[in-house]
C-alpha cells in the first residue's frame, strides 16, 4: 500500500501511540468527566434532569453531523489540517461552555463541541488506516483505545471532584487546557499520512455517492450498524447512570466515578486480550464474542431489575456490557476499512457519525422516557444489544 513507508518507520513508536491515544481521548473526556456534575448541573440551572441529559444528546448530535464533514475533508486536504483545526475549535467550544450562563448556552455550546471534536476520531481512525491494514489495523487501534480509557478511568473521579471543589465549570475549564496541549503535541509527532497522489477533490456528489455505495453493500450496512447499536447501548448508561446512582441507590457525588472507573477497568483488560489476539482468532471471531457478551450482559440488566437486585444488579451488568465496547468497534472498523482503503476517511465518517448518532438517539430516548427508575435506560441497553447481534448475523456474518 501507499503508506507503507509511513508504517515501516512509525509502527513501533511508542511516542505516536500515547499521542493518537491522547487525541481519541478528548471525546470521552469531554463526555464522562461532567457525568458526575450533571445534578450540580441541573440544581444551578433550576432544571430537571431531562434537560441537563439533552446536553448529552447534543454533544453526540453535534459529533454525528460533524463526522460526515470531517472526513471527506480529511480525503481531500489532509489529515493534519483538519485534525488541528477541529481540536482548536472543540477548546474555543470548551470555553463558551464554561462561561455560559444558561441551559440554552450549555445545550449549543455541547453541540459545537460535539462537532468540533467529531475530527479527532475519525481523522485518527484514517491516519491509522493508511499506516496498517485489518487485523494490523484492529491491533494498532486496540492499543490507542488502551492508552485513551485512561481519560474516561480518571474522567469522572477528576470531574466529580472538580465539581464539589471548584465547580462545574472548571471541568470544561481544564478541557480547554488540555485541547491546546494535545494541539501542540500533534503538531510536533503526527506526519501527514495521506500522500499528494491519493488525495480526493472535495465534491459533494461523489461523497454521497460513496455513501450510497457503503449502504447498498450488505457487509459494510452490517458492520455499520453492528458498531452503530453496540455503541448506542453504553450512551444509555452514560445518560442516565449517573442520576440512577445518585438519586436511586444514593451514591455520593464525588463516589460516582468510581463506579464509572469499574467498567473503564474491565474494558482495558478486554480491549489488552483484543490487542493480544486479534491477528492469531481474526477479527470475525472477535467481533462475535464482542457482540455475545453483550447480548447477554443487556439480559442479565433486564433480569436483575425484574429481581430487585439493587446497585449492583446495575453496576455488574453494565461493567460487561461497556467492557466489549472497543472490541466490537476496532474489530468492525477493521473488517469495514480493510474493504474501501481509497476512501478510509469517508467511511470512518459515515460509520461514526451513524455511531454517534444512534447514540444521540438513544440518549435523547432514555431522557424523555419517564424517570425514577432503572428501567429506560434497561430497556435501552437490552434492544441495542439485541439488534447489534442482529445486524451482524443477518448482513455481516456471511461475508467472512
Amino acid at each position: 500500500m501507499d503508506s507503507s513507508s509511513s508504517a515501516n518507520s512509525t509502527k513501533l513508536s511508542f511516542l505516536l501511540i500515547i499521542i493518537l491515544g491522547a487525541i481519541s481521548a478528548l471525546t470521552p473526556l469531554a463526555i464522562d468527566m461532567y457525568l458526575p456534575a450533571m445534578p450540580s448541573i441541573a440544581n444551578e440551572f433550576g432544571v430537571n434532569a431531562g434537560a441537563i441529559q439533552i446536553t448529552l444528546t447534543a454533544y453526540t448530535g453535534g459529533f454525528a453531523i460533524g463526522q460526515l464533514v470531517h472526513g471527506p475533508l480529511s480525503d481531500s486536504f489532509g489529515r493534519k489540517p483538519v485534525l488541528l483545526l477541529g481540536i482548536f475549535f472543540f477548546a474555543l467550544a470548551a470555553i463558551i461552555i464554561a462561561m455560559s450562563g444558561s441551559i440554552d448556552g450549555l445545550i449549543w455550546g455541547r453541540a459545537a463541541q460535539g462537532f468540533a471534536g467529531a475530527a479527532a476520531v475519525v481523522v485518527i481512525q484514517a491516519i491509522v488506516r493508511d499506516m496498517f491494514a485489518k487485523e494490523d489495523f484492529a491491533r494498532t487501534m486496540s492499543f490507542i483505545i488502551l492508552v485513551m480509557t485512561i481519560a474516561p478511568l480518571l474522567a469522572p473521579l477528576v470531574g466529580g471532584h472538580l465539581a464539589v471543589w471548584f465547580g462545574w465549570r472548571s471541568i470544561f475549564w481544564l478541557l480547554a487546557f488540555t485541547a491546546f496541549a494535545v494541539i501542540i503535541a500533534a503538531s510536533l509527532t503526527i506526519p501527514e499520512t495521506l500522500k499528494d497522489e491519493n488525495k480526493q477533490p472535495f465534491r459533494l456528489r461523489t461523497t454521497f455517492r460513496h455513501f450510497y455505495t457503503l449502504f447498498t453493500r450488505p457487509m459494510a450496512f452490517g458492520l455499520i450498524f453492528t458498531g452503530a447499536f453496540s455503541f448506542a447501548g453504553m450512551f444509555a448508561f452514560l445518560t442516565a447512570g449517573s442520576f440512577i446512582y445518585v438519586e436511586l441507590y444514593d451514591v455520593d457525588v464525588a463516589n460516582v466515578g468510581y463506579l464509572f472507573s469499574l467498567n473503564i477497568l474491565l474494558m482495558m483488560l478486554m480491549t489488552t486480550l483484543n490487542g493480544k489476539y486479534v491477528k492469531k482468532l481474526g477479527s470475525h471471531f472477535l467481533l462475535r464474542a464482542g457482540l455475545t457478551v453483550q447480548l447477554l450482559a443487556s439480559l442479565l440488566l433486564v433480569l436483575a431489575q425484574m429481581l430487585d437486585l439493587g446497585l449492583w444488579g446495575v453496576v455488574v451488568p453494565v461493567m460487561l456490557f461497556v467492557s466489549t465496547i472497543s472490541t466490537v468497534g476496532s474489530n468492525s472498523m477493521a473488517l469495514l476499512l480493510n474493504e474501501y482503503p481509497e476512501m478510509a476517511g469517508t467511511v470512518s465518517s459515515l460509520a461514526g457519525s451513524i455511531r454517534f448518532g444512534s447514540g444521540a438517539l438513544v440518549a435523547a430516548a432514555v431522557s424523555v422516557l419517564p424517570s425514577g427508575s432503572a428501567w429506560p435506560m434497561v430497556l435501552m441497553m437490552a434492544l441495542c444489544g439485541l439488534l447489534s447481534m442482529t445486524f451482524y448475523t443477518c448482513f455481516a456474518k456471511e461475508a467472512q
